[in-house]
């Protein structure tokens, strides 16, 4: 089974890694045994898979979970991965020279989703996050330079980081969601070379500051926004919608890390919801893509349903349904980032998965598209036919089949389907 092949392709380590909340680095570090042969016997589900995972500590949670008010990173980071460098003779998944970083990298990406030789446009994708990753600038230029992606910084005008208003004042460093951060600069630079970045960064993970983040990435002009992070859906998330409602403006949300269920920010219907994937490829190219089974989806309790989405999914959801669009997000499939922000002893050359993998990829897959007048999901909506429909792969149990399942055409864990190319964005 090529899934089972790709897990193998990670060399065992020694590292460990746990969730934190939002604060300081100043929590004490607990270690988490790291178990990789703790993997779900022949037969099981990729959820059991995943959850044995989580159990052994071979994947750990970026951020703890969220609590009333606050929302979690919804980044997967791989614990036995040595330092993240591929020893002689077990490169990370796909092809790569020895001593190059673990998890896919640009060149896996973009061929594997069709971006080699779409539009590279200047425009600037944003991401939101929370707390201050003071090390974040130096370290995208190290995953740039590696992959030889020109450089990104305040100097050329490329790079801009900026607080939850906009100003130079940044808020407290917290290591955690720093890995987050290095999550989606990293992911930007991947899926669109060419693009500025902005960051900005809210001063805590509460969904008013968020939220806050947000209007002021648009403020200062992004045409597309990755937003890596939810909490479960509560009557009072409607306090907080018109932040997530900017026609023009790609504004994406991933749809949790925890298999089904629904999440805001995911389930306003304003955005692009990104589901997850496990992703095969096959040399530089697209080979199999299943759900993950940790990628959320569900209807949501309050949001209504666009009509540019009532007509993909089966009646059994009268409201929002999760996801639109999905991307690679399986830890065992996972993503080559640089972080030396030092969380729980790791640092440098790390391999993550998680929907957080999703949301910066797929801004930045829309910042190549161009397509985003109006809300850019209608768009979407309206030519599925320039996705990988993706077919294959459960992420829990639900009522109706396609809202937990892989199936042909729309289901809930990947939406529509995968990028192929940029004809759909």
């Amino acid at each position: 089974m090529k899934r089972l092949v790709l897990l193998a392709t990670f060399a065992a380590g020694s590292t460990i890694v746990a969730g934190c909340s939002g604060g300081s680095n100043s929590v004490p570090a607990a270690p988490i045994a790291n178990s990789p042969s703790a993997i779900a016997p022949a037969g099981a589900s990729r959820m059991t898979d995943f959850q044995a995972g989580l159990a052994s500590g071979r994947f750990a949670r970026v951020c703890a979970a969220a609590v009333a008010g606050e929302a979690s990173c919804h980044a997967i980071i791989r614990t036995d991965t040595g330092e993240g460098r591929s020893p002689q003779g077990k490169p990370g998944p796909g092809p790569g020279p020895v001593g190059a970083p673990a998890g896919f990298g640009p060149s896996q990406l973009q061929g594997a989703y069709g971006l080699v030789g779409a539009p590279a446009p200047t425009v600037t994708v944003a991401v939101v996050d929370a707390y201050d990753n003071p090390n974040l600038e130096s370290d995208l230029g190290v995953y740039r330079t590696q992959y030889g992606i020109p450089a990104c910084t305040t100097a050329n005008g490329c790079f801009k980081k900026v607080g939850q208003t906009g100003t130079a004042t940044l808020p407290t460093t917290n290591a955690s969601w720093g890995q987050e951060t290095s999550l989606d600069v990293d992911m930007v630079s991947a899926n669109c070379p060419t693009c500025h970045i902005l960051v900005v960064e809210a001063n805590s993970p509460t969904s008013a500051n968020l939220a806050a983040g947000v209007d002021t990435a648009v403020a200062l002009g992004a045409v597309a926004i990755g937003n890596s992070y939810g909490s479960a859906e509560s009557a009072g998330e409607s306090a907080y919608a018109a932040s997530y409602n900017h026609p023009g403006v790609a504004i994406t949300a991933s749809s949790g890390d925890a298999g089904y269920g629904a999440q805001s920010p995911a389930s306003y219907n304003t955005i692009i919801a990104t589901g997850g994937t496990s992703l095969t490829v096959s040399g530089t190219s697209y080979a199999s893509e299943t759900a993950w089974s940790g990628a959320g989806s569900g209807c949501s309790a309050y949001e209504l349903q666009q009509s540019w989405q009532s007509g993909a999914p089966a009646a059994a959801c009268t409201k929002r349904v999760i996801a639109d669009v999905s991307y690679d997000a399986d830890p065992n499939t996972g993503v080559a980032v640089y972080d030396s922000f030092a969380y729980r002893r790791q640092s440098g050359w790390l391999v993550f998965g998680g929907t957080s993998v999703a949301s910066p990829a797929i801004a930045a897959i829309y910042a190549r598209g161009g397509n985003l007048a109006g809300y850019p999901a209608q768009y979407t909506y309206a030519h599925a036919a320039g996705l990988h429909d993706v077919v294959g792969g459960s992420n829990g149990t639900c009522s109706a089949t396609y809202l937990c399942n892989a199936v042909a055409g729309y289901d809930g864990p990947t939406g529509l389907g995968s990028p192929n190319g940029v004809t759909a964005f």
